[in-house]
């Protein structure tokens, strides 16, 4: 419903999930914070220049849109977006946190498989007025090891990659 997936299309999260790295994907395996049955989360390889570290999570099956999103995904999506936020504020000792997800070319939506952005925020950022930066895989690191640390020390077992 409401697709705007163009014929052909090579999904880059279904590459991200099925474990394919190439120079057309700036997201990396070692990017991955959590991986299960339903849903990927990883650190965001585009950054805002006060918000570096910033999590996606998506569905592992291809689904293009919210519109198109089944409640079994959306229910795991959204309690890992709880626990990554909280993993955040402990993690990063940001302000606050912001969820934010596009549907449509209208709504912002640039690639299409249903993806949640989980940003770290901070007094004063301007996160939605400044510019997007790609960030090299050895910036990320630093955020993935965070991540993963808080999430096994909770979890008492690794069951995150």
């Amino acid at each position: 419903m409401y697709n705007h997936e163009p014929e052909g299309y090579v999904c880059p999260f279904c590459l991200i999930v099925d474990g394919v790295e190439n120079e057309h994907i700036y997201t990396k395996q070692n990017d991955i914070i959590y991986k299960d049955d339903y849903v990927t989360a990883f650190i965001s390889s585009c950054w805002w220049k006060n918000n570096k570290g910033h999590v996606i999570i998506i569905p592992n099956k291809h689904i293009e849109n919210l519109y198109d999103l089944p409640s079994e995904f959306s229910y795991r999506i959204h309690d890992l977006e709880k626990e990554i936020a909280l993993a955040l504020k402990e993690t990063y000792k940001c302000d606050g946190v912001s969820s934010r997800q596009h549907n449509e070319p209208c709504g912002n939506q640039d690639v299409w498989h249903y993806h949640l952005h989980v940003f770290p925020r901070y007094e004063g950022d301007n996160l939605y007025k400044t510019d997007r930066e790609n960030s090299k895989p050895e910036e990320r690191l630093e955020y993935v090891q965070k991540l993963r640390d808080y999430f096994i020390k909770k979890n008492n077992i690794n069951l995150f990659i």
